[in-house]
């Protein structure tokens, strides 16, 4: 399975060299390159994810994603509000969480995992990365999943800030305010 995930990414690295978006290198200054994604290439960046996502969930034996614009959403409005708090962590700065901020996007299902990363690497090398940890890896191959949501926001110092959010599995379970309400009268 490791051997075939290496593959799987270095084939989908080979194939993204030509598109991918800018790198800012510095030449003989000893500094990294600086990867910058223009305001154009948002669908560009965001089929790429799909499509290396999807092609490790088949190598699992795991159904494939679709899009939701609707996680979209949630996973861009978490992102920027990672930036503003200047930690990567699955909490608003209003307190709400994954599961609120997904339902605050009008997603009707159920929220099944996030990822989120705080990072100067490309979205192919945060996935290797999430791929490379126990639990990011089980958001990403999430048998239940349909539907993927996926954005980012990148700092002026070119810091990005990742988050990919699951989604599927029917409506989402609330929590019952009442459990007496449920029970059978009489």
């Amino acid at each position: 399975m490791t051997r075939l995930l290496i593959l799987l990414l270095g084939g989908m690295f080979a194939l993204t060299a030509c598109t991918s978006p800018t790198v800012v290198t510095s030449e003989g200054t000893g500094r990294a390159k600086l990867y910058r994604i223009g305001g154009t290439e948002t669908s560009r960046v965001q089929f790429r994810m799909l499509d290396s996502v999807n092609a490790l969930r088949q190598a699992a034996g795991v159904p494939p994603v679709e899009l939701n614009a609707q996680l979209n959403a949630a996973a861009a409005t978490h992102s920027r509000d990672m930036a503003v708090q200047n930690r990567p962590w699955h909490f608003g700065s209003d307190g709400s969480s994954p599961i609120e901020r997904v339902a605050r996007s009008g997603y009707r299902q159920s929220m099944l995992g996030e990822n989120i990363s705080e990072t100067f690497e490309t979205e192919l090398e945060t996935l290797a990365a999430w791929m490379e940890q126990p639990d990011t890896r089980d958001v990403i191959l999430e048998r239940r999943a349909e539907h993927m949501g996926f954005a980012w926001y990148q700092e002026s110092g070119g810091k990005i800030w990742w988050t990919l959010i699951m989604g599927g599995g029917g409506p989402p379970v609330r929590p019952q305010t009442n459990p007496l309400a449920y029970l059978p009268q009489g």
